[in-house]
């Protein structure tokens, strides 16, 4: 298989018909061989009867389904483990993202010789206070990784296969992949600029509570990438 889209999704049913049929229409004309993995994370609005009844009309359209919310880390994690694609794409659910990128991320992946590239919203129209946090997230994950990315927390990134089944995602780490896939000896790292489009359904879930989680979760991405080992190995080894 070409590609795997991996989607992760929460509350976001009158997007999901949209996205699909916007992502198969690019695909065929790419003449990509493909799958679409939607990552229900316990919405708590139709989703996941979108979702069923998309894969019911498309073989293509799979979908993963979480009793609660676990987070987009999670949901990531998820998708990485059963893509079958050589390339894999992960894209958000709300259409803000813009699937007419892919051809070129792929592109940019078989043939460029990228491990990873990661999208660069130059353009954005998330509130202010997104805007800003982001900024300082990405700031200190420059400085604390040498990874030169304008926009680590971009949810448009291209990947080979095998960097999604070499790393593992949890927390609010989805924000600092590309540290991750360095410290997992995947270091060709790029980046695209891409289209940030406005969002046409739906309000945005982003919170000062996830900024918390996220930038004591760069603090961890640190100890590990100093130190070579996550502490989550020791607890496992240790376990009776």
């Amino acid at each position: 298989m070409d590609l795997s889209v991996v989607v992760p999704v929460y509350n976001e049913e009158e997007s999901l018909s949209d996205l699909a049929g916007w992502i198969e229409k690019v695909c065929i004309t790419g003449n990509l061989e493909f799958e679409i993995i939607f990552i229900d994370d316990g919405s708590s609005d139709s989703s996941w009867g979108v979702i069923t009844e998309l894969s019911k009309k498309n073989k293509s359209i799979k979908g993963l389904r979480f009793r609660r919310n676990y987070g987009k880390a999670a949901a990531l994690h998820s998708g990485f483990e059963v893509a079958q694609g050589d390339v894999v794409i992960t894209m958000d659910s709300d259409l803000q993202d813009s699937p007419d990128e892919i051809p070129e991320l792929v592109r940019m992946i078989n043939e460029g010789g990228y491990d990873l590239v990661s999208g660069w919203k130059k353009k954005r129209f998330d509130p202010f206070v997104k805007r800003f946090t982001s900024r300082i997230y990405n700031g200190t994950a420059r400085l604390s990784s040498g990874i030169k990315l304008h926009d680590f927390n971009c949810g448009l990134k291209a990947y080979r296969n095998e960097v999604v089944k070499g790393i593992e995602v949890y927390g609010e780490m989805h924000r600092y992949i590309p540290m991750l896939a360095k410290k997992a000896g995947f270091s060709r790292i790029g980046e695209k600029i891409v289209e940030h489009r406005p969002r046409k359904y739906g309000t945005s879930k982003y919170g000062l509570d996830r900024f918390m989680k996220g930038y004591l979760d760069l603090l961890t991405i640190g100890f590990i990438t100093r130190f070579g080992k996550s502490p989550i190995i020791y607890l496992v080894r240790l376990a009776p």
